[in-house]
């Protein structure tokens, strides 16, 4: 008799059906677990033998052969625990094949039988139920599969309540799906005096996910502008909490199996290897641009981080995608994000000082900006100067307007996109994704600003892209005024925002 159990291996957010086949017969006492398994899924011989010994239940002295099909994919992680000892189980007769196989199990287990949490439950649960299947999964995990819809879900704290619910001992209850709790206190922008055309230029961000670059000496308050980014960002719909959260399951980052509907602010330090930015490693696990999909990157220091690194980021600041190519794997995971960078002018930050300044400026500003390719400056919206902070404006009483305010007007320009895009195919939710016939269609300045557009490209020198990423911009500028059309105003503030070159 061959005991089959289904489960999932993970590539990307996306699963593959795994059928975990457990077969016993007479012979030397073995028990073997074949498939291409990784390291983590051999050693679960011995947590499965240990959590049986700990409900008094002994593995038969006969060869025991686990085979993961197929058998060409490569197994990992520690999930496979629980799909393996129920199928022991039910090769021993403890419990009814034809009950369990109309789930998806998944969970590691303790020594001691308890089940312990799992990366990746909520993917697993949207393909079983997409297969008609329940899920069976750890009982931290049960909020997160809750979340996958009309699917039954078992989430037993050990594998004797599991048992015992089969057996008709005991019922588990139906766990319910999990909200994370997103009271928490947002920094606001009341904080920060002065930096009026800074905040302007956040708000112009925010309102369109468009990419912003801050340039300024320490302190001028850059950090803190793209800190509190994410207290004027709108909460993330229904479809875009879901996506974000299949990629934090696939990451083991949802808390408690809760499901946040704040967009992410991820801030990596510029020590971070391209792997842990773009995705990759052994298991190509997603980076932080995709850990920030449908969210913010915030990239503090730009020219500390190293130049392949940062011009990794190119492909996916246009394509939404991470592809993470390997020998042994080729994944691809979102990565929607949106670009928050902030920079000093140049290594010693004070360029704009005599009194400060190094004794190589303006040179030093030149070698330190020539860190950051022409591309990737062209791949920004907007380029922000954000000067110091005077000791009158640290004076000044906290300014009237803080994130609430910003916030609301945030809102109503998101939902003339929302209805302006309502029926594109692909989807497209901000102006920051508008491109080709659309863009020119949406986006088409009056005269006057057609004008000034074309004078203005010929002038700055501005790429393609650069036109493009100007006409977003400015149609952005337009729905925060609630304006149909783009006008020469909206043209000539979005040219504003392009970059400036440094002091030769």
């Amino acid at each position: 008799m061959v005991a089959r159990i289904n489960t999932v291996a993970f590539q990307g957010v996306e699963t593959l059906d795994i059928d975990v086949q457990v077969h016993m017969a007479n012979g030397m006492p073995a028990f073997t677990v074949v498939g291409l398994p990784d390291k983590a899924v051999a050693e679960s011989r011995e947590r499965v033998r240990a959590a049986l010994g700990a409900l008094g239940l002994a593995l038969p002295p006969q060869r025991i052969t686990v085979n993961l099909s197929p058998a060409d994919v490569l197994k990992e992680g520690s999930h496979f625990d629980l799909p393996i000892a129920l199928g022991l189980l039910v090769a021993m007769n403890v419990l009814p094949a034809d009950e369990l196989a109309g789930y998806t199990a998944l969970g590691e287990l303790a020594l001691d039988g308890a089940i312990s949490p799992v990366a990746g439950v909520l993917p697993a649960a949207i393909d079983a139920n997409a297969a008609g299947r329940g899920v069976i999964c750890p009982a931290a995990c049960g909020g997160e599969a809750a979340w996958a819809g009309e699917v039954e879900v078992l989430a037993p704290a050990t594998l004797l309540a599991l048992i015992n619910h089969f057996k008709g001992v005991q019922v588990l209850s139906t766990p319910e799906p999990k909200l994370a709790d997103d009271v928490e206190t947002m920094l606001d922008l009341a904080d920060i005096k002065g930096q009026e055309t800074a905040k302007r230029a956040l708000e112009v961000a925010a309102s369109g996910a468009h990419n912003l670059l801050m340039i300024g000496p320490p302190g001028a308050g850059k950090s803190m502008l793209a800190q509190r980014l994410p207290g004027i960002l709108p909460p993330m719909e229904s479809r875009e909490a879901l996506d974000v959260s299949m990629i934090h399951s696939v990451a083991g980052l949802l808390e408690d199996g809760r499901i946040s509907r704040k967009r992410p602010f991820r801030d990596p330090h510029h020590s971070a290897s391209l792997p842990a930015l773009v995705g990759g490693g052994i298991r190509a696990r997603p980076g932080e641009i995709s850990l920030a999909h449908n969210g913010v990157l915030f990239l503090d220091e730009l020219p500390e981080f190293a130049r392949p690194t940062l011009e990794a980021l190119r492909q996916p600041i246009e394509s939404g995608r991470a592809a993470v190519a390997r020998a042994n794997a080729h994944v691809t995971y979102p990565a929607r994000f949106q670009l928050i960078a902030a920079m000093n002018p140049c290594r010693c930050g004070y360029l704009d000082d005599p009194a400060l300044a190094c004794s190589r400026a303006p040179r030093c500003a030149l070698d330190y900006q020539a860190k950051i390719s022409g591309p990737l400056f062209d791949r920004i919206d907007l380029h922000m100067e954000v000067p110091a902070v005077s000791a009158a404006d640290l004076t000044l009483p906290p300014p009237a307007e803080g994130s609430t305010e910003i916030a609301a007007r945030v809102a109503a320009a998101r939902r003339i996109q929302t209805e302006r895009y309502a029926a594109s195919d692909p989807p497209i939710r901000t102006n920051a994704e508008v491109d080709g016939k659309l863009l020119e269609a949406v986006a088409a300045p009056d005269e006057e600003g057609r004008t000034l557009l074309a004078e203005a490209a010929d002038r700055l020198k501005l790429s393609a892209r650069g036109y493009h990423r100007v006409l977003r911009v400015a149609r952005t500028l337009a729905d925060m005024a609630a304006e149909p059309n783009v006008r020469r105003l909206h043209v000539a503030e979005a040219l504003s925002y392009r970059r400036i070159a440094p002091v030769r």
